[in-house]
């Protein structure tokens, strides 16, 4: 299934004991366990039970907006978020915590507010209400609406408004930094997806930046046009890789267009937030996703006699299982037997490495093995030129299919070609050659030559 578009509560935060900037200690403590020391800082135990409560949904969620937003990281610093109360929220290192306190906490601490028809924690805002006001809630004013019998969430309504909801039960899990590792054009993926949109919606403040037609998580000419014009205008290295810099630039600078570290907030939709690539796969699992573990487990294993040779059918089934745990005990992971986002990204990297020490006879009059990165409209290389080779000889046996110049540019010609041939033998029909497309092309192309193995 695709990852779930609700932000989950991190097991735990990096709180840095200073203001932003300044050389003092960052310590990770459990999630839960800042929330307690927060609140105890922040408030006190003898409120009213209903304004403890909307105190912990506010400061809950406002520290689940500065980790979902990388609010630091996306400016330079390794820490979720700061102990000063000017910038964030306190947090007194080892303090005592309330009991009642603690016993809330416990029940609420993975509940947080958002706006009615966004999954973004929401940012609660909030001040003492006395030595200091703001446009967020009021602490103190909490205790009043308490004692007048608002509920929690009718408290925080007032503050927030009533287009809010609670997200009650989130999961609880480890967080790691988004960035994905270096993207260029030919890289596929939800990090590529989460890119396009970035870039597309920050494009509508900045119309110099071109929009990508396709928010589809391939990396694409458009993708790499735009990245090159955002990193002109924010004074990057104008290479049209997204490397750590760049991604958290983006990450950044989309934060700031949408207002999403704001009161008056466009927020992230449901529908922005869901992302098209399954990200672990297990038994049972179909479709071409599953065609590509396959087809890099068997080139891997017609290389390395540790790792059974499987069928590559798109179904996930014991046998595909088993290659992975052999792939994954011989390359020094876990062997479950399952591939998650650390498994794909070694089985990608083994499958590189194994064609890259392929000397250039291997191939004789063979079709060359994938490349290992998607080709698309837009790109220019030798791999190009072969695929271009392929698809030529094959016209000439399947008139459908139009005969292309061999240039090794990748035009809406070649594209065209690709998209025939994905309909002729039943792949999905959108011009980009992966795995399972240039396997197919290949395998037509040694066939009809007579060089198949």
């Amino acid at each position: 299934m695709p990852p779930s578009p609700y932000p989950v509560i991190p097991e735990t935060i990096r709180v840095h004991l200073g203001a932003p900037g300044s050389d003092a200690e960052t310590v990770t403590v459990p999630f839960v366990d800042y929330i307690k020391n927060v609140v105890s800082s922040e408030i006190y135990p003898t409120w009213p039970e209903s304004a403890i409560r909307a105190n912990v949904y506010a400061i809950t969620t406002y520290a689940l907006n500065r980790i979902y937003t990388e609010w630091y990281p996306s400016r330079g610093y390794d820490y979720d978020i700061t102990n000063s109360t000017r910038y964030d929220q306190a947090y007194v290192p080892d303090r005592d915590i309330f009991e009642n306190v603690s016993r809330i906490v416990d029940e609420l601490f993975n509940d947080y507010v958002v706006r009615q028809g966004t999954v973004n924690p929401f940012f609660t805002q909030f001040c003492n209400g006395t030595t200091s006001t703001c446009e967020g809630l009021s602490q103190w004013g909490t205790v009043t609406l308490a004692n007048e019998g608002l509920t929690p969430y009718e408290i925080l309504t007032r503050y927030y408004g009533t287009d809010i909801d609670i997200i009650t039960d989130a999961p609880v899990q480890s967080i790691e930094e988004s960035f994905p590792g270096t993207l260029r054009q030919g890289d596929a993926g939800n990090s590529v997806e989460i890119l396009q949109e970035q870039l597309n919606r920050i494009g509508q403040n900045y119309p110099a930046i071109p929009r990508i037609p396709d928010e589809n998580g391939y990396f694409d000419i458009n993708t790499e046009n735009a990245v090159r014009a955002f990193q002109q205008i924010f004074n990057l290295a104008e290479t049209g890789i997204v490397d750590k810099s760049t991604w958290y630039s983006i990450k950044r600078y989309y934060t700031g267009v949408k207002s999403l570290a704001e009161l008056v907030s466009e927020g992230v939709t449901l529908q922005e937030a869901e992302l098209p690539f399954i990200t672990e796969f297990g038994i049972g699992t179909t479709g071409e996703e599953v065609r590509l573990i396959q087809y890099y487990l068997a080139v891997i294993a017609y290389f390395n006699g540790a790792i059974p040779l499987i069928s590559i059918d798109g179904t996930y089934s014991q046998s595909t299982a088993d290659a992975v745990s052999a792939f994954q005990s011989f390359y020094g992971a876990t062997p479950t037997g399952i591939v998650d986002e650390e498994t794909w990204n070694l089985l990608k990297q083994i499958y590189i490495q194994t064609i890259d020490s392929l000397p250039d006879t291997f191939y004789g009059e063979r079709a060359k093995l994938f490349p290992g990165y998607f080709l698309a409209e837009g790109m220019q290389n030798e791999d190009v030129e072969a695929l271009q080779t392929y698809l030529s000889y094959i016209a000439d046996f399947y008139t459908e299919i139009p005969k292309i110049p061999i240039t090794g540019y990748f035009g809406s010609q070649t594209r065209d070609a690709v998209t025939v041939f994905q309909r002729l033998f039943g792949i999905t029909a959108n011009g980009i050659v992966g795995a399972n497309t240039w396997s197919a092309i290949a395998s037509q192309y040694d066939f009809l030559r007579g060089t198949a193995i």
